[in-house]
C-alpha cells in the first residue's frame, strides 16, 4: 500500500479523532513499487516520525486528500463495509425500534466518509461524495441487496459536493427501479416522489424536531414557513392545531404538502400557499393577521464562510418578521442548516431579532439534527442543524 506521510505535528487532530487530512498537510507521497497513487485508491497515513496513525482513501482532486477509513493496516474492505453497515443500521433501530425509513448511514459520522444512504422502506437512496465510496459502490450495492433486502438502490447527488471531489455530477439507478414510497416518521405519513423529491427525497434530519413541535400545537393557529413537504405543519395538525397555514415558494412543494395533509386524513382548515416566504411575512404584517405559534425551516443562507455575513442579515430579518406576527405568549420554532452559522451567532441572531421586532423571548429547548443524524465530537463538521424553541412576550 503506498504511504502518505504527514507534516510535522499535523497528526494531531487524526489521532484526536477527526477522519480528514487535507492536501496541505501532506509533507509527502511514499508510492508502492507497483503502481501510482490514483484518487480512491486506500493509502497507509504516518505521521511526520514515520509512526502508523491510519488508512484511508486518497484524493488528489480534492483539498480533503484523505478520508481516514480504519486504524488497521490489514483492511478487508468488504468485512469492514459489511460491519460499518450493520453498526449504522443497529444504532437506527436502536432509536427508532418501530420506524422502516431513516437515514441509514451518515458519512463520517457512521465511519464511512463520502457515503449517505437514506433508508425508505425498501428503497435505499444514496449520496456519494468521496472517490472512494465511488469506487466501491458495487460492493455496497451487493451488501445492501444480500444483508439489507434492497429491492431499490439509486444514487441522489448534488453536484456541488460531487465538484469538489472531482467526481461527475451524474445520477444512477444501482439496483431496482425508482418506485413512489409512502413512509412514515412515527406520526405523519409521507408520499415520497425520488424523482422531484429535493436532497434524497425527504428531510429525515428534522424528524425528532418535527415529534417534539406537535405537543405545544392543540388548540393553536400555526404557521409553517418554508414547509417543504409539510412535515412540521402535519405534525401540528396531528398535535390538534385549529388552524395550519403551509408556505412554500415551490409549487411543487405546495402541491406535496397538500397531497400529504389528504394521506394524513387531517380535518383541520388548513391553508397551502405558494409565495416567498419573506413577501407572504410581510403581508401578513400589513394585515394584521397574527399566529399563536410559527415554524421557520429556511434552506441554507450561508453556504460558504464569504456568504455568512449576507447569510446572518437574512436570518435576523425573517425571525424578526415572525416574532412581529406572534400573538402574546407565542412560540417561535427556528431552524438553520447553515454549518458556517455557529450555535453562538444563531442564539445571537434571534436575540437581535427580538430588539428590533419590540419583543422579549425566552429559550426553553434547542437541538440539533434527529438521532439518526449522530456526530463525532472530535469532528464539528458532523454537526450542522441548529433548532430553537422560544417563547414572545
Amino acid at each position: 500500500m503506498s504511504k502518505v506521510i504527514l507534516r510535522k505535528n499535523e497528526e494531531r487532530r487524526v489521532k484526536h479523532g477527526h477522519l480528514w487530512v487535507f492536501s496541505n498537510e501532506i509533507e509527502k507521497r511514499v508510492e508502492s513499487d507497483e503502481c501510482r497513487i490514483m484518487s480512491g485508491d486506500i493509502v497507509e497515513v504516518y505521521d511526520f516520525k514515520n509512526n502508523f496513525i491510519g488508512c484511508g482513501f486518497y484524493n488528489s482532486n480534492s483539498l480533503i486528500a484523505v478520508r481516514i477509513i480504519s486504524h488497521e493496516k490489514e483492511i478487508d474492505l468488504e468485512k469492514l463495509f459489511k460491519e460499518l453497515l450493520h453498526r449504522a443500521f443497529e444504532l437506527r433501530k436502536t432509536v427508532y425500534p418501530t420506524r422502516n425509513s431513516f437515514r441509514m448511514v451518515f458519512s463520517e459520522s457512521d465511519f464511512l466518509p463520502g457515503l449517505i444512504v437514506d433508508k425508505y422502506n425498501a428503497t435505499f437512496v444514496l449520496q456519494v461524495y468521496s472517490a472512494g465510496m465511488e469506487r466501491n459502490l458495487e460492493l455496497i450495492t451487493k451488501i445492501l441487496q444480500e444483508d439489507f433486502s434492497a429491492q431499490n438502490i439509486l444514487t441522489k447527488n448534488e453536484e456541488y459536493f460531487r465538484k469538489l471531489e472531482g467526481l461527475p455530477a451524474e445520477d444512477k439507478i444501482l439496483f431496482g427501479g425508482v418506485n413512489e414510497e409512502i413512509i412514515s416518521d412515527g406520526t405523519a405519513k409521507y408520499k415520497i416522489n425520488f424523482s422531484t423529491g429535493h436532497k434524497t427525497g425527504f428531510y429525515f434530519d428534522q424528524c425528532d424536531n418535527r415529534q417534539f413541535i406537535g405537543q405545544f400545537c392543540k388548540g393553536k393557529t400555526f404557521l409553517d414557513c418554508f414547509c417543504n413537504s409539510g412535515g412540521f405543519g402535519l405534525h401540528a395538525a396531528h398535535g390538534g392545531a385549529t388552524e395550519v397555514a403551509f408556505v412554500d415558494s415551490s409549487v411543487e412543494e405546495i402541491k406535496n404538502a397538500r397531497q400529504n395533509f389528504e394521506l394524513n386524513e387531517l380535518t383541520c382548515r388548513a391553508e397551502f400557499i405558494q409565495s416567498d416566504v419573506f413577501d407572504y411575512l410581510e403581508q401578513c404584517k400589513a394585515e394584521k393577521k397574527t399566529f399563536d405559534i410559527i415554524n421557520l425551516d429556511p434552506p441554507a443562507f450561508a453556504k460558504s464562510k464569504k456568504s455568512l455575513t449576507k447569510g446572518i442579515k437574512g436570518y435576523e430579518k425573517l425571525n424578526r418578521l415572525a416574532m412581529e406576527l406572534l400573538n402574546e405568549g407565542g412560540l417561535l420554532f427556528t431552524s438553520s442548516c447553515s454549518y458556517h452559522l455557529k450555535e453562538e451567532i444563531f442564539l445571537n441572531l434571534l436575540s437581535n431579532a427580538a430588539i428590533k421586532a419590540g419583543k422579549q423571548i425566552q429559550l426553553f429547548h434547542f437541538n440539533n439534527a434527529s438521532m439518526d443524524h449522530p456526530s463525532l465530537p472530535a469532528m464539528e463538521e458532523t454537526t450542522y442543524l441548529k433548532f430553537a424553541a422560544v417563547r414572545i412576550r
